[in-house]
């Protein structure tokens, strides 16, 4: 059976989500399976990608609106006006259930209206090792959230160099046994895509794709760092020297950003002046590691012994990049995991550099603290900022603990839970 056909955090929340509101609209990036789990519960389908039926509605929107619901409206951007149609309906007719909208960029031309009030946003993410791996979970972060300072415990059969393969694999549900040159293959096509039909459809043309590649290979390579976009940009000049101009790279990003493909983590912002003196800058992070990792030709086998980067010669450290590779999938991990329990992921440096820590869970004015870790030995040294931390929030952290590729999820003597990645679920 294939990733695909097994439950994911994102499925529940429709569910759940439906039997209270009348139309979700599903956000995300393109073959994160938004589709596959909408159709599940719907019992119409509208599918705006297949040319017939997008000619149908632009003669008659009103189709839109007929049919048993759920009535699923699939790349609804196809057609902007639907959006407005079924804000009307909602506006007519309150009831729960009534539609989904799937959407994998936002359209050129906007909406008439927000649907603020009547048309609610579900964010779905690649697939978390939680739902690739069902079975092996046993701290769950919604109890930690709790603030029951649960037992930590389990074990994992998970190594470093299953991760490592993690990692290249990715979170792309239809492409879970695909491997070697086809998974290349699959990644290749969907960076082309971008360039030569997303960026189009999201009214911008990319004249240079070659360049648009190399700047995502720059923006790769600085993964999990706050690295600023001039520093990328100058990362992205090839041997020849054609740095792409300044506007191109802020309509690279903002349209990157606008299909969900380039994932920012933001800057901890807390309330009050206790921690007032902290960087603002974003850390970087891809859809999905699978991405990052073709963009910057890197395998399993270079991550664990060799070199990688977007040109021979410049790559980073192998442990380096592995590292900023682990954590950017733990990031993604809990950011699927806290969705359901309406909790948002920052993170959090001081201005002298002195102290950081890698996400900032936040949850009703708490957090939980979280430090990753591409090892399986934890020391004080690898804790210090958590307890640093916890020393100034007092009651306001929730918890704090490391995730590493250990195989064993325990508190150590300070009280601070060790998970390993694949232990942690929703």
């Amino acid at each position: 059976m294939g990733i695909e056909h097994q439950d994911r955090v994102a499925d529940q929340e429709l569910r759940d989500l439906l039997g209270e509101l009348p139309a979700i609209s599903i956000e995300g990036p393109r073959a994160v399976g938004k589709t596959w789990t909408a159709s599940r519960l719907a019992n119409t389908v509208w599918a705006l990608d297949d040319p017939e039926t997008l000619a149908e509605v632009r003669a008659d929107p009103r189709l839109l609106t007929q049919g048993e619901p759920p009535i699923l409206i699939d790349e609804w951007q196809r057609f902007p006006a639907s959006w407005d149609v079924v804000r009307r309906s909602v506006d007519r007719d309150f009831s729960p259930g009534r539609f989904i909208l799937t959407g994998s960029a936002r359209p050129e031309t906007r909406p008439a209206h927000s649907g603020a009030g009547r048309i609610v946003t579900l964010r779905m993410w690649t697939t978390a090792l939680a739902e690739r791996h069902p079975a092996l979970p046993s701290v769950s972060l919604k109890a930690l959230l709790a603030g029951d300072r649960v037992e930590i415990e389990g074990a994992c059969s998970l190594e470093l160099g299953d991760y490592t393969s993690e990692i290249v694999a990715g979170g792309f549900p239809g492409w879970r046994n695909a491997g070697g040159r086809a998974r290349d293959l699959l990644l290749d096509g969907y960076l082309h895509r971008l360039a030569e039909h997303d960026f189009p459809l999201s009214g911008h043309r990319v004249r240079n794709p070659a360049a648009l590649r190399r700047w995502l290979a720059a923006y790769a390579a600085a993964t999990s760092t706050s690295a600023s976009y001039e520093t990328i940009r100058d990362a992205a000049t090839s041997g020849e020297g054609d740095k792409p101009a300044k506007t191109t790279t802020i309509a690279y990003r903002d349209t990157l950003e606008a299909m969900w493909i380039l994932e920012p983590q933001p800057a901890w912002a807390p309330a009050g002046s206790h921690l007032s003196r902290l960087k603002r800058s974003p850390k970087h992070h891809l859809a999905d590691t699978a991405l990052a990792a073709r963009l910057l030709n890197a395998t399993a086998d270079t991550l664990v012994g060799g070199e990688v980067g977007p040109q021979a010669g410049s790559g980073l450290a192998h442990t380096e990049m592995l590292g900023a590779l682990f954590e950017s999938m733990v990031v993604h991990d809990l950011r699927v995991y806290a969705q359901p329990a309406d909790a948002t992921v920052s993170h959090m440096r001081t201005w002298n550099d002195q102290r950081e820590t890698d996400a900032i869970v936040e949850h009703r004015g708490r957090v939980l603290a979280v430090e990753v870790k591409l090892g399986a030995d934890v020391t004080g040294r690898d804790t210090r900022h958590l307890r640093w931390l916890r020393d100034r929030l007092g009651p306001g952290l929730i918890d704090a603990l490391v995730i590493t590729t250990g195989t064993q999820a325990y508190r150590d003597e300070d009280g601070i839970a060790v998970v390993p990645a694949a232990s942690l679920g929703p």
